[in-house]
Formats: structure tokens, sequence, C-alpha cells
């Protein structure tokens, strides 16, 4: 399995940005999920969705603001972000395991990692 995030800037308050992860690997057993760390805080979950469709769950802060999608035949996972806030401000990373709908929002129910993308919102 392997992750490549992209799409990370500078936006100001208000704004939005669209954040793209490009897997290879997967099978449809696998969920994929954005998290995010911002400045000396802990990694936190974002947004996952099923690869093989579906069940697409939110964290409370992103929920009405960010949209999580996915195009099979681009073996990518999108999130759109909109709204944007300075809280938001973090590295996001997206993230690929066999989570369970218990374990969807836990960090140690995926295995596999991208590089971080930078985001930075601007007040």
């Amino acid at each position: 399995v392997q992750l490549q995030a992209s799409g990370g800037g500078l936006v100001q308050a208000g704004g939005s940005r669209m954040l793209s992860c490009a897997c290879s690997g997967l099978s449809s057993s696998y969920t994929v999920a954005w998290f995010r760390q911002a400045p000396g805080k802990e990694r936190e979950f974002v947004a996952a969705i099923r690869w093989s469709g579906g069940r697409i769950t939110y964290a409370d802060s992103v929920k009405d603001r960010f949209t999580l999608s996915r195009d099979q035949d681009k073996n990518t996972v999108y999130l759109q972000m909109s709204s944007l806030k300075p809280e938001d401000t973090a590295v996001y990373y997206c993230a690929a395991g066999r989570a369970t709908i218990t374990t969807t929002t836990w960090r140690s129910a995926y295995g596999h990692w991208g590089q971080g993308t930078k985001v930075t919102v601007s007040s």
C-alpha cells in the first residue's frame, strides 16, 4: 500500500482547499482516512471513507464543512475543505487500514500512512 497526499498550501479564513490522496495497493476491505496534526497537538481524526464505497465518517469539528469523496478510476481520495478556520491549520495526513465501524476514528486502526501536506489558514 502506498499513499501520496497533496494539495496543501496557504488559504484565507473562509476559503476552500482540496486535498488529494493518491492510493495504490488497496483492497475493498480498506478504509482511507485523513488525520491532521496541529503544532503542539496530537494527531486527530478528520474523516474516513470505505474504499469499497458507502460509509463516510467525519469528525464533529469538520462536519458540514469538509466533504470526503473517492474516485476509484483514479485511485484517489479527495478531501474538499470549505469555510476554513485558522484552527484548521495543520499538517494533514492520509492513511489506510482495515478499520471497523468501531475503530474508524482510531489512529491505531491505520497501518499505512502517506507523507503530510501542510494547510495554513490565515485569519
